[in-house]
């Protein structure tokens, strides 16, 4: 009770244009949980082949990655607020027409302007979240934003599953119908404007070195680029991702071919480990206080998570691959918004837009080459290659982060807590 106690009076301390901005994240965690559910249903029932799906999923991730560094300079540029608002109504106006338009090029197209909105609105976020936030609660504000996210989605996912059913009773169509999946779709899009409304009335903080902004947004990009601690931020998150995109993305075939697990049982199951995410992302920040260190929390639960991705892979009873599947979610994600803090806080603010968003194509580069490489694997070799290929580049990530960032931080920490005491 304690605990949820401190947690909530943690909370309590979030400005009002931080709630609000936590509030837009449970709407969105709603509607993006949706859109995933049903968009590869309603376009295969239009009757596109998977091959054009399998590249209109692709393209939202390439436009964050061919316009990743762009949008991080033009969100350093225009501004947090303004950038995310931008980012959120194309990212709604991309989903709305692709319900609508037929062809395939304006498909791709409409996809391209939805993923280039996603992409500005997430980049803006940590930056953001840190103008909003303090010392002591950022850990907090960070792991919210992540968890609330994962929670809104596993409730989404549960009531936008009866959605068709309820469609094709009112529309008397089949349930599997076009039809039917565009009606749920576009009822999230709907929803999705109700997103703009907290966004919109927000207060952004003012910028404290507004004056460093440069004219030249491309020497900012390269004065960034040139600093061997921009690197060592970006190759951590980079290893995560590909060793990620490689197994993650068919959690789900691996269920359903090698245990048989029928897809209600797969929906329970998924649902459960969004979640654990979401449960375990607010737990991160007590833990950031007991160890007193965001980086020891980064790399104990990452370095946890292995061991039962290992037992996913490799157990022989169903119950056991759920437990490793259900824990190793939760230890590996619990990291993600403690990273980020950690690595918002450790760049100046005139360069957080840039850094996030080179973090943000480091991961997306890994996404944009595992899940090929990992079809190719599975044709050949089967399922556990690739969960001792996932394991061995997750233990360089981890590796990687403790020799770059532990002594670091330890050292800042015993500075910051020095020109505390000679405050005093």
């Amino acid at each position: 009770m304690a605990a949820s106690t401190s947690t909530w009076q943690q909370i309590k301390t979030f400005p009002k244009s931080a709630r609000l901005f936590l509030l837009a994240t449970i709407i969105n965690g709603i509607i993006f949980s949706t859109w995933q559910l049903f968009f590869n249903f309603f376009i295969l029932a239009r009757g596109f082949e998977k091959d054009f799906l399998g590249l209109i999923n692709s393209v939202p991730w390439i436009a964050g990655l061919v316009l990743g560094i762009p949008l991080g300079m033009l969100s350093d540029r225009i501004g947090r607020k303004p950038a995310m608002l931008i980012g959120l109504a194309m990212s709604i106006t991309g989903m709305g027409l692709q319900l609508f338009v037929q062809s395939k090029v304006l498909l791709i197209l409409v996809a391209f302007i939805g993923g280039t909105g996603n992409s500005l609105y997430f980049i803006s976020q940590a930056p953001f979240m840190m103008k909003v936030s303090q010392t002591d609660n950022r850990a907090l504000m960070f792991s919210l934003n992540f968890g609330l996210s994962t929670l809104a989605g596993a409730l989404g996912n549960m009531f936008a599953g009866q959605m068709p059913g309820w469609f094709g009773i009112l529309l008397r169509i089949p349930a599997d119908s076009a039809q039917a999946f565009q009606s749920v779709l576009l009822v999230s899009v709907i929803l999705g404007l109700f997103a703009l409304i907290p966004i919109s009335l927000l207060k952004e903080p003012k910028k404290i070195d507004n004056h460093l902004i440069k004219s030249n947004q491309w020497d900012l990009l390269k004065q960034t680029m040139q600093k061997g601690f921009t690197w060592k931020l970006v190759l951590p998150e980079m290893l995560l991702g590909f060793g990620a995109a490689i197994t993650i993305p068919y959690m789900n075939l691996y269920f359903s071919e090698t245990f048989q697990v029928n897809s209600n049982l797969l929906g329970v199951v998924f649902s459960l480990s969004a979640l654990f995410v979401g449960i375990g992302s607010i737990i991160g920040p007590r833990l950031v206080k007991f160890f007193n260190s965001k980086i020891r929390v980064v790399v104990l639960t990452q370095a946890s998570s292995i061991i039962f991705l290992l037992i996913l892979g490799f157990s022989p009873y169903l119950w056991l691959a759920v437990v490793g599947f259900l824990l190793r979610g939760v230890l590996m994600n619990m990291a993600v918004p403690l990273y980020n803090a950690f690595c918002m806080e450790n760049v100046a603010e005139h360069e957080q837009g840039v850094v996030n968003s080179l973090i943000s194509n480091a991961w997306t580069a890994g996404w944009a080459i595992g899940p090929f490489l990992s079809g190719l694997i599975q044709i050949r070799y089967g399922f556990q290659p690739l969960f001792l290929i996932t394991a061995s580049i997750y233990c360089l990530s981890i590796l990687s982060t403790w020799v770059f960032f532990s002594k670091y931080e330890k050292n800042l920490l015993e500075n910051n807590s020095k020109l505390a005491m000679d405050q005093v």
